[in-house]
């Protein structure tokens, strides 16, 4: 059996989520989910094949293409979004608390670009980087 020398007091303690408060709309704030390796594992899986797809697409020179690929990358924002955001507080949405699905499908596009920016941060992906 192994013995702890650290007091509860000199334990580091450590949040796997990061609150915040919303820029766009005062009086929202959200939790995301800090990156870890099992969560940047998972990331991966549920981004590859999206990510592959809207590679192709945007590599096409016809306009169908073009408007699949943009389907694609705003399909890896939705799945950032599920995948990086926690909770949403001080927000109803036609009177419903704001989740993940009502926020995509309902809720004020600037803010899920401040929540998808502040995700993609927690990650260390600039704007760059999460297109590829």
């Amino acid at each position: 059996m192994t013995r702890c020398s650290l007091h509860s007091d000199d334990l580091v303690r450590y949040a796997s989520t990061v609150r915040r408060e919303s820029v766009c709309m005062p009086g929202v704030s959200y939790s995301i989910y800090r990156m870890s390796y099992g969560r940047r594992c998972e990331l991966l899986r549920r981004i590859r094949d999206l990510g592959r797809r809207a590679e192709y697409l945007n590599a096409g020179s016809e306009a169908g293409d073009k408007l699949d690929a943009s389907l694609a990358g705003s399909e890896i924002d939705a799945a950032y979004l599920r995948w990086g955001l926690q909770e949403v507080t001080g927000l109803l949405i036609d009177g419903e608390p704001a989740g993940h699905d009502l926020l995509l499908e309902r809720g004020p596009e600037s803010l899920v670009r401040e929540m998808l920016s502040a995700i993609r941060a927690e990650c260390g992906l600039n704007p760059e980087e999460t297109k590829n």
